[in-house]
């Protein structure tokens, strides 16, 4: 071999071997846009604006396990959403409220701790007090619809606007629960509020759709029922075999089979917005039906909370207060955080059941390839 032909190789055997590399990974989501209540604020409330009876969220222990300090989510650490965040390789969502132009580049988290699928005004018309919370799914619309009018977003298919949705995620957290928990024993009956919430999920949906959005995940609710304060609240003869409360359980299975019925009319309304339903009741009960497979030691005591007993919970001093301003010793081992909310294990085992386990219709690993091609 003489010299130039041994330059050569020298010089195209890089090129060679690279063109035979596996593409670069691309992001499949380049932002997330984030809907929903408690379960999914990362910080739109704070202690003197929460939700009727959980007013300390801005105070330790809240935030020990992650963060190790509180950041206005209702657990000791990271929710699904955080988690969703960092599968997709995004930074945490701000909370709108709380948001700067450079830290929402990759979306934001319109989700309200005690918001409702209801509007508010509906509640303050039944006289129904325990919902102290103003904003609800309406609300998170608007601000959704503001922030992209800041955007310059303000005509449908503009520059602007395919802009500010082009790589975007929806994520549509649960939202319901608090319609039921402040309407009961009012003059609501709970086949109202579920006709209700389900067809406000449904509109908030087609608005977002009609706005550009082609991905949405929509979560169903959880077992409301194996709460601390369903618990609490309910009659010790009302338990299924969850050990839970039958009744409240029922009632958000039967909510979350109407919402997957609505979800599959506005699939085939519209058939090029790709949407995803996350089986959180299902996903809740395999941890509920085998606990010690997924890591949990305790089912229904909250973590963090006063009272001891069977529940640890106390509606009149909740995580936070000064009678319940310690957790327990290991949250990882606890289902519930603090009579309403999980822990952040739970958040954790639940994201992977989305994400990983099949617990997404369509399948969510099946979703991410398809947008990645």
């Amino acid at each position: 071999m003489n010299y130039i032909s041994f330059l050569l190789v020298i010089f195209l055997l890089p090129f060679s071997f690279s063109s035979r590399l596996p593409p670069p990974h691309k992001q499949p989501f380049t932002k997330i846009y984030a809907f929903g209540d408690s379960f999914t604020d990362t910080g739109n409330t704070h202690s003197t604006t929460g939700p009727y009876a959980f007013g300390s969220v801005s105070n330790p222990p809240y935030g020990t396990t992650f963060f190790h300090h509180p950041t206005n989510r209702y657990s000791d650490g990271r929710l699904v959403i955080d988690f969703l965040a960092t599968t997709l390789s995004l930074p945490f969502l701000p909370p709108y409220l709380n948001q700067s132009s450079q830290s929402s580049s990759h979306g934001v988290n319109f989700a309200v701790a005690g918001s409702t699928a209801l509007d508010h005004e509906v509640f303050v018309q039944h006289n129904i007090t325990l919902d102290i919370t103003p904003q609800s799914l309406g609300t998170e619309l608007k601000w959704f619809n503001d922030y992209l009018e800041k955007k310059g977003c303000r005509k449908v298919g503009s520059a602007e606007c395919r802009l500010a949705l082009q790589g975007a995620l929806f994520w549509v957290g649960e939202i319901g629960v608090n319609d039921y928990a402040y309407s009961f024993g009012s003059s609501l009956s709970p086949q109202f509020i579920q006709q209700q919430a389900v067809g406000n999920v449904i509109s908030l949906l087609q608005e977002i759709i009609k706005r550009g959005a082609k991905h949405v995940v929509v979560q169903g609710l959880p077992l409301v029922g194996c709460l601390p304060l369903s618990l609490f609240l309910s009659s010790p003869e009302d338990r299924d075999s969850f050990g839970c409360s039958a009744s409240i359980n029922k009632l958000g299975s039967a909510h979350n089979s109407l919402l997957q019925n609505k979800l599959q009319e506005l699939r085939t309304r519209y058939p090029k917005a790709i949407i995803l339903y996350a089986d959180y009741l299902r996903a809740h009960g395999t941890i509920m039906k085998s606990p010690k497979a997924n890591g949990f030691v305790e089912l229904f005591k909250a973590c963090c909370g006063a009272g001891g007993g069977q529940y640890n919970f106390d509606i009149f001093n909740t995580c936070g207060s000064a009678e319940a301003s310690r957790a327990c010793s290991d949250p990882s081992k606890y289902v519930n955080w603090d009579g309403v909310h999980l822990t952040e294990a739970t958040y954790r085992k639940v994201a992977d059941m989305f994400f990983h386990g099949g617990y997404c219709q369509p399948s969510f690993d099946t979703f991410i390839r398809n947008k990645e091609e």
